[in-house]
C-alpha cells in the first residue's frame, strides 16, 4: 500500500512539473544561459527535508539568504519536502520528469538508489582531497563507494541515550552515571518506571519509521552490522541480530521498562520532555531542541553496550544532480562549498544538535566555546569511534519497508523473533538477487 501511494505521488508530481514547463536550469542543449547577474541571477533548486525537529526551515532559509548576499548573481530556491521519504519522492519525480533539482539533502542511505537511477554526479574530481579527507570517516562510509565520493555529509547523527537527571535522583540513581550496559539499562529502567508506566516509563525506544535503525544499534552492540558495505547482502537472520531483536522486544514484553508494542518516533522526544519517560534512544539531531525545551537537568551518553559500544550513523547528505546547466552546476558547487565550510558546519551543529561533519569544525572558536559550556554536544561525535553505516542496500526502500513491518510485528508479539527474522532474510535475498555478481 505504501509503495502504491509513493508511486501515485510521483505520477502526480511528474504531471504537475510537466505542466509547469522546464526548470530554471540550462538550455535544452545542456549548456548554461549567460546569466548570473543581479538582474538575471542563476537560479538553483535546493530540496531539503524539514521533518527533523526544530526550526530547521528557518535556518536553511537564513543560510540561503547569507549565500545570496555573498553571491548576488545566484538565487537559491529552497524547497521543503516534509520528511526524508517525502523529499526523496519529490526529487525522484522531478528528476524523472526531466527537471532535476540542482541540489538536495537526502538520506545518506539513498546513495545506491540514486546511483542505480543514474541521477547524481560523482564528486571526487570536483573537490580537493584535503577537503574530502576532513570529513569524518564514519560519515564518509555512507557517502562513497570504494574511493568514489558521491555525496557530502551534511546533517549527520548517531543515536544517543538521553536521560533525565532529576528522575535519576528521585529513583536513587547517580545522575552522573548513566547505564553503561544492557543489564544496567534494564536495572535502571525498572527503578525509573513508576506506576507500571502510567506515571513514568523508564525507557522509550521508538519503533516507527526508523525501527531498523534502532535494531542496528543493538546488533552493533552485540557483534556486527546487519548488511554488507556493498549493499548486496543483509544479515537479518544472523545470531547476533536475533539476540539484539530479542532484547528490543523483551524491554516491553518481558522487562516492562517501556511500553509494549509500537512507540511513535515523533512522540518519544515529547514524552521525554514532558516527563513521561526518564530515558530515550533518539537522534542527536534533537539535541538542541531538548536543550532549549527541557525544564529539568538532563544528560546525554553513549548507547549502553552489550558486548561492545555501537551505533549506526544517520542523517542526510548533499547530492549534486546530473543533467543541469553549466551555470547552475557551478552555482550548486559554490553553494555546497559554502554549506560545508568549517565555521558554517560548526554553527549548523550548534543550531540543530547534529554532529559537525568536519574535523576542522571542532577547531573553530565557535564550536570550542560551545562544547566547553555544553559538553553533551560532544557525545555523538565521540561515539563515532564505535559507529558503523546506517542500513543501505540496493532496493533500499523496498527492503526497509519490509524489514520495518517485520520488526513491528515482532514488537507487537504477532510473530517470534526467529520466525520474523528468518522470513525477512529470505525476502531480502529475493529482492537483492538481481544485484549479485
Amino acid at each position: 500500500m505504501r509503495r502504491r501511494k509513493i508511486f501515485l505521488m510521483m505520477i502526480v508530481a511528474i504531471f504537475i512539473l510537466a505542466s509547469c514547463g522546464t526548470s530554471s536550469g540550462g538550455s535544452d542543449d545542456g549548456t548554461s544561459d549567460d546569466s548570473g547577474t543581479d538582474d538575471n541571477p542563476t537560479e538553483i533548486s535546493f530540496y531539503f527535508p524539514v521533518a527533523v525537529g526544530g526550526p530547521v526551515a528557518n535556518i536553511v532559509e537564513g543560510l540561503a539568504e547569507e549565500f545570496e548576499e555573498e553571491n548576488p548573481g545566484i538565487k537559491v530556491n529552497a524547497k521543503f519536502g516534509g520528511d526524508y521519504a517525502e523529499t526523496m519522492t519529490q526529487v525522484m519525480a522531478s528528476a524523472q520528469s526531466g527537471n532535476p533539482p540542482e541540489l538536495a539533502v537526502l538520506f545518506s542511505i539513498d546513495l545506491f538508489t540514486l546511483i542505480e537511477n543514474d541521477l547524481i554526479e560523482e564528486l571526487t574530481p570536483l573537490f580537493d582531497d584535503d577537503m574530502l579527507d576532513d570529513f569524518y570517516d564514519g560519515f564518509m562510509a555512507n557517502s562513497q563507494i570504494g574511493d568514489d565520493v558521491w555525496s557530502l555529509p551534511f546533517q549527520r547523527s548517531t543515536i544517543v541515550l538521553y536521560y533525565n537527571k532529576d528522575a535519576f535522583e528521585e529513583a536513587g540513581l547517580n545522575p552522573e552515571q548513566p547505564p553503561e550496559d544492557w543489564d544496567e539499562l534494564v536495572e535502571y529502567g525498572k527503578k525509573l518506571t513508576i506506576d507500571d508506566g502510567n506515571t513514568q516509563w523508564g525507557l522509550e525506544i521508538p519503533s516507527t519509521g526508523y525501527q531498523y535503525w534502532m535494531l542496528q544499534a543493538l546488533a552493533l552492540q552485540t557483534e556486527d552490522n546487519i548488511m554488507s558495505d556493498d549493499g548486496k547482502e543483509t544479515y537479518f537472520d544472523a545470531p547476533y541480530t536475533k539476540e539484539a531483536m530479542q532484547f528490543y522486544a523483551d524491554l516491553g514484553q518481558k522487562e516492562n521498562v517501556m511500553p509494549k508494542g509500537i512507540i511513535e518516533w515523533a512522540t518519544v522526544p515529547s514524552d521525554f520532555l514532558s516527563g513521561n519517560t526518564a530515558m530515550m534512544y533518539h537522534t542527536t539531531g534533537n539535541l538542541t531542541e531538548v536543550k532549549d525545551k527541557a525544564d529539568f537537568d538532563f544528560g546525554v551518553s553513549y548507547l549502553p553496550a552489550n558486548n561492545q559500544y555501537g551505533s549506526p550513523t544517520g542523517g542526510g547528505n548533499l547530492y549534486l544532480f546530473k543533467d543541469i546547466g553549466d551555470a547552475e552546476r557551478d552555482a550548486a558547487l559554490k553553494f555546497m562549498e559554502f554549506l560545508t565550510e568549517p565555521e558554517r558546519v560548526a554553527q549548523w551543529s550548534i543550531d540543530t544538535g547534529y554532529v559537525a561533519t568536519r574535523d576542522s569544525a571542532y577547531e573553530t572558536d565557535l564550536l570550542k566555546e560551545y562544547v566547553d559550556d555544553f559538553p553533551e554536544a560532544l557525545v555523538a561525535r565521540e561515539q563515532l569511534e564505535y559507529a558503523d553505516s546506517e542500513m543501505a542496500t540496493y532496493q533500499n526502500g523496498e527492503i526497509q519497508e519490509m524489514f520495518n513491518d517485520t520488526l513491528q510485528a515482532i514488537l507487537e508479539g504477532k510473530i517470534s523473533v526467529d520466525e520474523g527474522l528468518d522470513k525477512a532474510q529470505e525476502n531480502a535475498e529475493k529482492i537483492l538477487e538481481p544485484f549479485q555478481d
